[in-house]
């Protein structure tokens, strides 16, 4: 039985969170498609350090860009897009099936760029003129310089993916440079269809607050705080701000879990799968979480609009001496630093690997 039927019913899209040219070009990725409905996908350098280093599928292309005179940083961009652009192609009759709303791919900007809104800025223009694909999100963190480079990508019609988001007031902030985009092309005369998701990372919550193994809040404070941003997210949706954008012509900014691993062994495989299964969302989730699911999940019904328990769970946490805006502001700002960790190490697996090739040639 494939239980991702489930979640489809109760109208959540579901993409991969992963991605290597194995994965394409094997046609695993649209086995996923066809099998489990899998309707987008993300990455982020992580994947593509994973997918470059272990693995020869890459070293024929790094070859020949070497010998262009190519730096790290420009070879890996034009790897992403070449894998990315078909990718988006592979996905692109489900984003003209479903208006746009489903279909996409994400690449994400440079890291080094978080605290850039100019470089940001530049760089999701340089990337979204090159990959030429209208099923493509750049990825922008939501830090205050990213939400300035959001709000600018936006108006110039780049579709963004809002990555590394923890809280209600960080999604709230993020809804809001989205949508001051949308409402600034409608004040220029411009058409105000350019899509975005907001990503929540869910488990790097239960991560950081994990207490004694016997803990009753152990791996309730993760869906917790996704709960009230959904809550966040369907009282923006029902504000006469928005409801004037969209009789403008724009469309809904979707609100997307990441980070649905479960990353204690005690806990249930498919946890924030079965407990994120929310109307209107995205579930982003890597190939083991999918697989686990698709075999054995269970989503009996959807999230609360009204929080549910969500409130009690995290008074419940802050008397254990936490700060949920604290340990959110903490979270991403280590979620910063581990992108520019993973993407320093995958441009020197490039260079690393190009070097080789060199001698080898």
């Amino acid at each position: 039985m494939n239980c991702t039927n489930a979640l489809h019913d109760l109208d959540q899209s579901l993409w991969l969170d992963n991605f290597s040219r194995a994965l394409l070009y094997e046609g695993t990725l649209a086995r996923y498609v066809r099998d489990f409905g899998i309707t987008g996908l993300t990455s982020n350098p992580t994947t593509f350090e994973r997918a470059i280093g272990n693995s020869g599928d890459y070293d024929n292309a790094i070859r020949r860009k070497v010998l262009e005179g190519r730096s790290s940083e420009s070879l890996f961009f034009e790897l992403a897009l070449q894998d990315l652009t078909r990718a988006a192609d592979l996905f692109r009759p489900i984003f003209d099936a479903t208006g746009g709303v489903d279909g996409w791919v994400s690449l994400q900007v440079s890291p080094l760029l978080a605290h850039d809104a100019a470089g940001t800025i530049a760089a999701a223009a340089d990337l979204h003129a090159r990959a030429a694909r209208p099923n493509l999100f750049l990825t922008i963190p939501g830090t205050v310089e990213g939400l300035a480079a959001i709000e600018a990508s936006i108006f110039a019609g780049v579709p963004i993916n809002v990555t590394l988001l923890f809280s209600p007031a960080q999604y709230q902030a993020a809804a809001e440079a989205w949508l001051r985009g949308i409402e600034s092309r409608i004040e220029a005369g411009l058409d105000p269809k350019v899509d975005s998701v907001a990503s929540l990372f869910v488990s790097r919550w239960d991560v950081a607050f994990r207490k004694t193994p016997a803990s009753p809040l152990n791996n309730e404070l993760g869906v917790a705080v996704a709960s009230q941003v959904y809550q966040t997210y369907r009282k923006l949706l029902a504000s006469p701000r928005w409801h004037r954008a969209a009789t403008a012509g724009a469309r809904p900014q979707r609100l997307l879990w990441s980070s649905t691993g479960t990353e204690d062994p005690a806990a249930p495989d498919t946890l924030y799968i079965e407990r994120l299964a929310a109307p209107g969302t995205i579930s982003a989730m890597r190939e083991k979480t999918l697989l686990a699911f698709a075999e054995h999940g269970q989503a009996r019904y959807a999230m609360l609009v009204e929080g549910g328990d969500a409130g009690a769970v995290i008074e419940a946490c802050c008397r254990q001496s936490i700060s949920v805006e604290a340990l959110a502001a903490q979270l991403q700002r280590e979620g910063t630093e581990a992108f520019v960790t993973s993407w320093r190490a995958l441009l020197e697996v490039i260079a690393s690997r190009a070097s080789s090739l060199q001698l080898r040639h």
